[in-house]
């Protein structure tokens, strides 16, 4: 079904990682709204699935055996609708409609209005249900496709991420994927005296998720989330998992928030927020190498 007759190198990979974070901070600045560290630490890892692993043509965006993503944490909308304009689902120009009155690009995904989008997201913790239901489907229904769900850090601590992380392995999910993106910091935190009223890090990145995984009977692989040779080792495991073991896989993506802006890069205070011009000249003269007067 996929319109790529082979998989892009690395290089290629990295080069559109770099375009889909600078349409991220671009598209951001522009509207004045919108989430900018969670897309930029997913970037690499949604480059790799749209461009490489997922069986999908952005002309049949509906086509019913295509593989499904499921981005539950819908506030890094603006990384989803980066790569997919890359990919082909709509123009990159629309890009510049985002979190506009009347556009097909909300604030939150929504899967009514924009081609490429599986499932509306948002509200937090629910994704992961979906994406079951939709891997269970395919099952009953004898059909072929993968079913995979992007999860924030901050996201699994709600409780319906883990009521699905019971039931999955009961169903034989072996066509379900979960990806953790764990880039370890979060907008607020837990109440501490010691940094800025608040510690930002992310409580369940001090958990031992393998093993708890593993526990709830899942396949369980960690992987360094801006590596691209891990990202694709992780990947063709879970291919070759298919119809083996029986049991839905999570792949635990250790990134970094904000990655790729200097500015942004590592600091919880660009979970969201608007870059300004000079901001956008560094981003783009670190993303393109080129300065702001060729913008």
């Amino acid at each position: 079904m996929t319109v790529l007759s082979s998989r892009p190198t690395n290089e290629e990979l990295a080069d559109l990682a770099r375009q889909a974070r600078w349409k991220i901070v671009e598209t951001v600045a522009a509207s004045k709204a919108g989430h900018i560290g969670g897309p930029l630490s997913a970037t690499d890892v949604l480059i790799a699935l749209y461009f490489a692993q997922l069986d999908i043509d952005p002309a049949a965006p509906q086509d019913p055996d295509r593989d499904r993503f499921i981005l539950s944490k819908g506030h890094s909308a603006i990384g989803l609708y980066s790569v997919l304009a890359l990919r082909g689902y709509f123009p990159v120009d629309e890009l510049a409609t985002f979190d506009h009155g009347n556009s097909r690009l909300q604030g939150h995904p929504d899967m009514l209005l924009t081609p490429g989008v599986d499932a509306s997201t948002g509200s937090l913790g629910q994704g992961l249900s979906a994406g079951a239901g939709m891997a269970l489907g395919a099952k009953r229904l004898g059909k072929d496709f993968h079913t995979w769900v992007m999860v924030g850090d901050g996201e699994i601590e709600e409780g319906m991420i883990w009521e699905t992380v019971l039931s999955a392995p009961r169903f034989g999910l072996d066509n379900l994927t979960l990806i953790i993106d764990l880039n370890g910091l979060q907008q607020y935190g837990w109440p501490s005296e010691a940094n800025d009223r608040f510690d930002r890090s992310e409580p369940v990145g001090h958990v031992d998720l393998e093993r708890v995984f593993t526990g709830f009977g899942w396949n369980t692989l960690t992987i360094d989330g801006h590596d691209f040779d891990e990202i694709f080792e992780a990947f063709g495991r879970v291919s070759a998992d298919r119809g083996v073991s029986g049991l839905p896989t999570v792949i635990i993506s250790r990134t970094t928030k904000g990655r790729g802006i200097s500015f942004t890069e590592g600091t919880y205070k660009w979970h969201n927020g608007v870059a300004t011009e000079d901001q956008l000249e560094t981003a783009h003269a670190e993303l393109l190498g080129e300065t702001g007067e060729n913008r």
